[in-house]
């Protein structure tokens, strides 16, 4: 490949692995807020024994699971990023 046809993608994908890592922390930090309310969900369920706490815990641990899925695909993203970043970088 030509030098700078390697510098511009390698500027591009530098550009996308930046934020692909600031979505993943804002994503990180959502996932930790749900899962502490699915945990306080589980032991409010656990607590009154009510359908609708057991519901209310249901929900909120759909909702963290999501985020956890959602998490790990981002986090793959910006594996995949820095990965062809480095074959960028060992081209050079």
């Amino acid at each position: 490949m030509v030098k700078h046809l390697v510098e511009r993608r390698l500027a591009d994908v530098s550009q996308r692995l930046r934020r692909a890592r600031q979505e993943l922390a804002v994503v990180d930090e959502q996932l930790r807020a749900l899962a502490d309310t699915a945990d306080e969900a589980r032991i409010r369920s656990l607590v009154s024994e009510t359908p609708l706490a057991v519901k209310e815990f249901h929900e909120a641990q759909r909702q963290a699971e999501a985020m956890e899925g959602a998490r790990q695909k981002l986090a793959s993203q910006v594996r995949r990023l820095e990965a062809e970043m480095d074959e960028l970088l060992y081209k050079l």
